[in-house]
């Protein structure tokens, strides 16, 4: 296992070296001039135009722009993004946070649902529970992430007023973890607040954080209910489950040690790939409701045409997946020690 972790961490640089290398590959469609906007910070720089561009080779052969960029790359300097108006490493450190946050809330949620609902639907098939468990997971399958995150706002923000329409804090408290007192120990505001002892953050951090995790637990979660409920199916009618009831195992027994932790693998797969997305930023669902993290973020990126933004993001969600992945294929041993990765 520990041979297999260290190869898989092993291809991350390689993985990210592939990509950079495409990048900038893919940065030649641009214009020296067009690619050299990306990297100014201030209006000398603006004016100077030609400067910049022999400052970073851009009009170097391919190999060398390539080893100016990497070496800047290298040090942190990925450029500055038209749609924070920051450096793009300083963006993604001050909204990265925010999405690990939502990702929390929502992931854990999202596969404890998926889990326990598929599960109890399989034990429960053609019952009214079935039924109900069934119905919940074609709806949130077939609604799109934009037209839930709407009508929430419209019912809980616009029409009863319960709960704030976007952000991640009121001004007020905005106010209060920017002060200097406020010390910043994980980044996460939730759990900072408790730290500081601003038991009002925490709760006003809570309400913000409600409806895009709920629009994202209803979503996400019918994906892997639907996949539970087959699998949990398929495990009842396996030969082990008649063997473990032939040997005279209770419901219970059967049920959880035996069917239900064989029905686990597809799960966990789709699991990984769900907290892929989460941490790669629920660009729709951050845009709809104001949320600042990274996928509001890559989306004004793209809509601006911020090319250091989308580099980032891209590097960024190169680095989730190899990560998640990983972790993904340890869990497969935990969840059935049949699978080994020697």
């Amino acid at each position: 296992m520990l041979k297999f972790i260290v190869a898989r961490l092993a291809q991350l640089p390689l993985v990210l070296l592939a990509l950079t290398i495409l990048i900038v590959a893919l940065l030649q469609l641009l214009s020296p001039q067009e690619r050299a906007v990306a990297y100014i910070t201030n209006d000398a720089q603006a004016r100077n135009l030609d400067t910049v561009i022999k400052q970073r080779g851009l009009d170097q052969p391919f190999l060398t722009q390539y080893a100016v960029w990497l070496s800047g790359a290298v040090r942190g300097d990925l450029g500055v993004s038209k749609a924070s108006g920051k450096p793009v490493m300083t963006t993604i450190q001050e909204r990265l946070p925010a999405t690990i946050e939502l990702t929390l809330f929502a992931a854990v949620p999202i596969i404890g649902f998926g889990v326990w609902l598929g599960t109890l639907s399989a034990l429960r098939r053609d019952s009214v529970i079935d039924q109900f468990v069934r119905a919940f997971a074609v709806i949130g399958f077939s609604l799109p992430t934009f037209v839930l995150g709407i009508v929430m706002l419209v019912v809980f923000y616009g029409a009863l007023g319960w709960l704030p329409g976007s952000g991640n804090l009121e001004i007020i408290n905005v106010l209060t973890v920017t002060a200097p007192d406020f010390h910043r120990y994980t980044g996460l505001v939730t759990l900072d607040a408790l730290l500081n002892g601003k038991i009002d953050v925490f709760l006003d951090a809570l309400r913000h954080l409600v409806l895009p995790a709920v629009t994202l637990v209803i979503v996400a979660s019918a994906s892997l209910i639907k996949v539970m409920r087959t699998q949990m199916l398929e495990s009842l009618q396996s030969d082990y489950v008649r063997t473990a009831r032939a040997k005279g195992l209770g419901d219970r027994a059967v049920h959880l040690k035996h069917a239900r932790r064989n029905a686990l693998l597809p799960v966990v797969t789709l699991s990984g790939f769900t907290v892929i997305n989460l941490l790669s930023g629920s660009i729709i669902t951050e845009s709809i409701f104001g949320y600042p993290g990274i996928g509001q973020w890559a989306a004004d990126a793209a809509s601006r045409l911020d090319v250091p933004g989308v580099i980032g993001f891209a590097l960024l969600s190169a680095v989730v997946v190899l990560v998640v992945g990983t972790a993904t294929d340890i869990l497969y041993s935990l969840v059935d020690p049949r699978v080994r990765y020697d």
